[in-house]
């Protein structure tokens, strides 16, 4: 079938990136007009992705009718009034992330894309990126077990633009930046039905003369009894770190999705160019990305978009997901005030999820805590008796 004509608004770092993917991987989806508030940042980006066309009023970049899906990759405080007019439009939007600036902002968005039943995605790239899909794949069939605790890390130097240092534009600082995406990916592996109950958070502000927080920690307790913890910076040295774990009650899954990746590389003169997103330096040692579109999952995460348009169907990461991580970062910042844990306050759809338990093993009548082979090949357990509550060492086979 024909592609989709898009109208992408803003022309800042994360407009190249989908504009790349857009015209670079499904080949039949074409930015037909873009949008930015200056016009000459919007005709240097039209020219330079051959963009038919580009514009400063931002209704005529929604509502042009040579387009049918409308990109939102702008600033943080003009998200709502612009999902407000693609709404209104009648077309299919894709908002980055974050959805909102607090999740009142964001259950805003989500009445007015359900209101006008039109299709609403959240563009949450780092639950598209290869290494995630393939680790989702096997968690959800059942390969690590219960998934009883997962950590999700971004840090950095600091983002590329000004507005993002202004938390009454943005709504905060590192956490409305990269933790959105450490949530959203905590999520994807507990189970998006999996409600998050409440948040213990920590923030301070180290290094930045700013307002907001450059560095934070949380834990987020599911009702699962699962745990999500994050750890974001605005103050890393050396790139991007990207970093997921993942612990089950049958196995665990490490992921590295940017430094160390396999790709290293030393460099004595330095050649100024672009090393990856991030990068502080092109000399000494260098961690260069293959396929930075790829490998952020922006491929992914568009394919999966504009399929599920066709289809009629929801995508992995919609206007909902988008406002559960505005509830969860809101109690983030509750928690991080009062310096206690704090209820996540939302509309929650995703039913109840039972606690993690599993079924105890015996051996002659006792309960079996633990198995393991000791050096010397012999294999020992270690048992519980259920009428005493002792705990015992027993050997039972080898030596």
């Amino acid at each position: 079938m024909d592609g989709h004509a898009i109208s992408m608004l803003g022309t800042g770092l994360i407009s190249e990136f989908y504009t790349n993917t857009l015209h670079g991987q499904r080949g039949r989806d074409r930015v037909r007009v873009v949008y930015s508030r200056s016009a000459e940042r919007g005709t240097a980006f039209r020219d330079r992705w051959s963009i038919p066309e580009s514009t400063t009023d931002l209704r005529v970049a929604i509502e042009h009718p040579d387009t049918d899906v409308v990109v939102v990759a702008l600033p943080n405080f003009l998200h709502e009034e612009a999902v407000g007019l693609v709404a209104s439009a009648g077309k299919a939007v894709l908002c980055t992330k974050p959805l909102g600036r607090t999740a009142e902002e964001a259950r805003r968005m989500l009445d007015a894309v359900e209101a006008a039943g039109v299709f609403g995605g959240y563009l949450e790239d780092l639950c598209y990126t290869p290494k995630t899909l393939k680790a989702l794949a096997a968690v959800q069939a059942g390969a690590i077990g219960d998934v009883t605790w997962v950590r999700s890390r971004e840090t950095h130097p600091g983002p590329h633009s000004a507005w993002f240092w202004d938390g009454r534009l943005t709504g905060g600082g590192a956490i409305i930046d990269l933790g959105c995406h450490c949530i959203e990916i905590v999520r994807n592996f507990v189970g998006k039905g999996n409600r998050p109950v409440d948040v213990l958070c920590h923030t301070d502000t180290l290094v930045h003369p700013i307002a907001d927080e450059d560095n934070a920690i949380a834990l987020i307790r599911f009702e699962s009894g699962a745990v999500g913890q994050f750890e974001v910076s605005w103050t890393f040295r050396g790139g991007m770190d990207l970093r997921d774990e993942v612990a089950g009650t049958h196995g665990t899954i490490w992921l590295n999705h940017f430094l160390r990746t396999g790709f290293e590389m030393f460099t004595a003169g330095g050649g100024g160019g672009y090393v990856a997103e991030k990068a502080e330096t092109s000399a000494g040692w260098l961690f260069p990305v293959g396929d930075e579109v790829s490998e952020l999952g922006y491929v992914d995460m568009f394919s999966d978009m504009f399929r599920a348009i066709d289809a009629g169907r929801a995508p992995q990461e919609t206007f909902y997901d988008g406002y559960v991580v505005n509830a969860i970062m809101d109690a983030c910042y509750r928690s991080a005030r009062a310096g206690g844990w704090a209820p996540v306050e939302l509309d929650w759809r995703g039913g109840s999820t039972p606690r993690i338990a599993s079924q105890a093993e015996t051996y002659e009548g006792q309960v079996v805590i633990k198995r393991e082979i000791l050096p010397d090949g012999r294999h020992k357990l270690i048992l519980k008796d259920p009428a005493s509550g002792d705990f015992t060492d027993r050997v039972v086979a080898g030596g």
